[in-house]
């Protein structure tokens, strides 16, 4: 999945979705993002077009798997995936052309696992549990979280790929950097499970904005940001402008709404309403899309701007769903 697939959509007009390399109509779809009558376990959502994710991750709950390890080898399909700009190997680099990888990761006990700034490993989200579990740390950070890998056995990459290398050069030749709506921000996969137990594990990973300055680190693995996890609950996790879902805690806020009483839909529409309400917010200028579940499995999903997706496999059916949006204007 490609980001530069996606449609640039500021004006909200556009009237399709591109998967792949094919253009999928959406004018017709109705909205379809919230399952409140189907409570059939096991259940994975994930943000935008993974597919196959949500198949592996599946499989390994149909097989008797933790939402644990679900969510962590569901993950690891689109970092090994080369034509994902924007998750593991692959990805974009920023301005000084390092592919830097984000993650995080957290299971139902409360347990949580991070690495930022990580180089020269492709699966960022199985160091993050790493680190949750073999460490009194929850977060590891740039030449540590490699170091970290290369103790546990896995193997340096490059991460740069000749396609993701090629677009820098291009990009440096006027080295204009402004976020596009569905189009920078878009590919980070956060994805959430429940197991045939009952319980909720969720995990998150991305190489972030592309060209963004060296060091930089949005959401994706800060805990309560990209990602939260209540197994008493339920889970959200995020994706777009990793700054402006830093600002509300966006993830920790949907939980705690749904703590409340809300529906996960309510949730995330309310915890989008948050961003778009704060003073002198630009979020027409940005995207920030919410995915969330609750202990009955119903689900939700909402976004500032059209065409954000959340991928669901529930009861033999992995689909996508467009999300409901609050840029109708």
């Amino acid at each position: 999945m490609k980001r530069r697939n996606f449609i640039k959509n500021a004006s909200l007009t556009g009237v399709g979705l591109a998967v792949g390399n094919s253009l999928v109509s959406y004018a017709e779809t109705p909205f379809k993002n919230i399952s409140k009558s189907s409570t059939t376990l096991p259940l994975v959502i994930a943000t935008w077009h993974v597919e196959n994710a949500t198949a592996k991750a599946m499989e390994i709950l149909q097989n008797g798997g933790t939402a644990l390890d679900a969510v962590e080898q569901g993950c690891m399909v689109e970092e090994a995936d080369v034509k994902n700009q924007s998750v593991g190997k692959g990805g974009l680099p920023d301005r000084e052309g390092n592919v830097t990888l984000d993650a995080c990761i957290m299971n139902k006990d409360g347990d949580c696992g991070s690495v930022v700034y990580l180089q020269n490993i492709t699966h960022a989200v199985s160091i993050a549990r790493k680190v949750m579990e073999d460490t009194p740390h929850v977060m590891l950070a740039g030449k540590g979280a490699e170091q970290f890998a290369y103790e546990l056995g896995f193997k340096k990459e490059n991460l740069l790929t000749d396609s993701a290398k090629k677009a820098w050069e291009e990009w440096k030749k006027e080295s204009k950097y402004k976020p596009i709506i569905n189009i920078e921000n878009h590919d980070t996969i956060g994805m959430l499970a429940i197991d045939k137990n009952g319980d909720i594990s969720g995990a998150c990973t991305t190489s972030g904005l592309a060209y963004k300055m060296a060091g930089r680190v949005g959401d994706s693995p800060i805990i309560g940001s990209g990602l939260f996890i209540d197994n008493e609950i339920g889970g959200c996790v995020a994706t777009g402008l990793g700054e402006e879902v830093v600002k509300t805690v966006g993830s920790f806020l949907v939980v705690e709404l749904m703590r409340q009483g809300k529906s996960p839909q309510d949730a995330c529409e309310e915890a989008i309403k948050r961003i778009v309400k704060k003073p002198k917010s630009d979020y027409k200028n940005f995207q920030v899309g919410y995915i969330a579940v609750n202990k009955q499995g119903e689900t939700g999903s909402y976004s500032i701007h059209q065409w954000f997706s959340m991928t669901k496999f529930q009861a033999g059916v992995n689909e996508q769903i467009q999300s409901d949006y609050f840029m109708k204007e």
